[in-house]
């Protein structure tokens, strides 16, 4: 059987080897404290369930869920979107629900790239950005993420004949993996540079809430307040805890919004009008939820920060994301596999090698703080043991 060349990029990755190590590591029955998969541990809101579970004696909510019967949705959206943020915008034809935020940066790309066309991504960057290029047919170019830059995109490295085959760039801040935040005047020369070279700007936006010590993040369309270029993707899955449910939702330019929901329309539905349900609930509610999630992880970087600091590994705080970005010992510099594939099959321990997120991300790691202060301790003394 032959299939097409569009799934060659997407044979194997590192975390293919990495889902690999940890099954070899689980059948010799050494016990796993993973640290590699920034799901969260913690429970939906009991208020968010008892809105989807009186949903299900609701013979309306049973069919197909179509556009139409999505604008109870699209109207709460369209009002927290004024409430965050000061940004307006038509439910009707700036507002689009999700399968989560993934569904939108992948199946975008195949509205706007013709085969070869380039799209500017950052690296490192969250994989399904990529993903979503390569079954599009396009090529990457991968802006590097730096330290010396605060791990900011610099938009005048692009080079010229890559901006003349480019369409659109893709942004995400706070970032995952390096957990870097932008400022709103950062954001302005996005949308600037992106109105000059004639580029749709792309934010994904799943970290919104996920930020530490009172800072709070803008976002991309209070840069572009008339939708100019601008997309922007959100989910519910980090800041409520419902990432198995697959809520999300895309805010901004209209034309942008009514081609994903063009590719959409061949692809899927919406989701079960019950999980709608509970989704206004959570927009709707105050944001003590929230604060409950922000403060569990704001402690859990504190812990695994301080536990690693005990054994020798200095790793700056992030002010947001549920993840640490540490640079690797130098014995591993440049070979982040190598260190995460050791540490497994001696330790148990699981994390994400930077390699994974583009070539500019090998010499890190990514811990994802999805266990409790306990676990993440123990898992700490694991790595010192390691170590040394």
């Amino acid at each position: 059987m032959q299939f097409a060349d569009r799934l060659q990029p997407l044979q194997s990755n590192v975390f293919a080897y990495m889902d690999i190590a940890k099954s070899q590591v689980k059948a010799s029955g050494m016990a796993i404290i993973d640290l590699s998969l920034g799901s969260s541990d913690l429970p939906t809101d009991a208020f968010i369930l008892e809105a989807i579970a009186a949903a299900l004696n609701d013979p309306t909510t049973h069919g197909y869920s179509l556009f139409g019967s999505t604008l109870d949705f699209r109207k709460t959206v369209a009002a927290w979107m004024q409430t965050r943020f000061g940004v307006t915008v038509d439910p009707e034809t700036e507002v689009l629900p999700l399968i989560g935020s993934q569904e939108g940066t992948a199946h975008l790309p195949l509205a706007l790239l013709n085969p070869n066309d380039f799209a500017l991504l950052q690296d490192p960057g969250y994989p399904s950005h990529y993903g979503g290029i390569h079954l599009a047919g396009g090529q990457v170019y991968g802006m590097p993420l730096l330290a010396e830059n605060n791990f900011l995109s610099v938009f005048a490295d692009i080079p010229e004949p890559v901006l003349a085959q480019s369409k659109l760039m893709v942004l995400s801040y706070p970032h995952n993996p390096t957990a870097a935040t932008a400022t709103l005047e950062f954001f302005q020369s996005a949308v600037q540079f992106c109105q000059e070279h004639h580029l749709a700007l792309v934010h994904d936006f799943p970290y919104v809430d996920l930020v530490f010590d009172g800072s709070t993040p803008p976002s991309m369309l209070q840069a572009d307040r008339d939708l100019n270029v601008s997309i922007e993707f959100f989910t519910m899955s980090k800041s409520y805890n419902m990432g198995g449910f697959r809520v999300g939702f895309a805010v901004g330019n209209r034309e942008l919004i009514k081609a994903l929901r063009q590719i959409k329309a061949v692809v899927d539905f919406n989701q079960y009008q019950g999980i709608m349900r509970g989704a206004i609930k959570a927009l709707n509610s105050d944001h003590a939820p929230i604060e409950h999630v922000v403060n569990t992880f704001q402690a859990r970087r504190d812990v695994m920060i301080e536990a690693l600091k005990a054994i020798g590994w200095e790793v700056p705080y992030p002010m947001a994301t549920m993840y640490l970005w540490a640079k690797l010992p130098d014995r591993y510099a440049h070979n982040s596999v190598g260190f995460c594939l050791d540490l497994i099959k001696s330790t148990g321990v699981a994390l994400a090698p930077g390699s994974g997120f583009g070539k500019h991300g090998e010499g890190y790691v990514r811990f994802a703080l999805v266990h409790p202060p306990e676990v993440l301790r123990e898992a700490a003394t694991k790595i010192g043991t390691f170590l040394h």
